[in-house]
């Protein structure tokens, strides 16, 4: 984003579907449950399962 490096957050459904996308200047904690949020929020409800890519946040 304009010449800064930026994290892109992204929550995929079990098909592969995009389900939510974020783009934040830090990978935190804080940044993860806000995407989280806003995945749950767009689906109703609560995933059986979560797959990271091992990073704490």
């Amino acid at each position: 984003m304009r010449g800064r490096w930026a994290y892109l957050y992204r929550a995929i459904d079990r098909e592969g579907n995009l389900i939510d996308a974020m783009l934040r200047q830090h990978r935190d904690m804080m940044a993860a449950k806000a995407l989280f949020r806003f995945a749950r929020a767009t689906m109703g409800f609560r995933p059986d399962r979560v797959t990271t890519d091992g990073h704490g946040s």
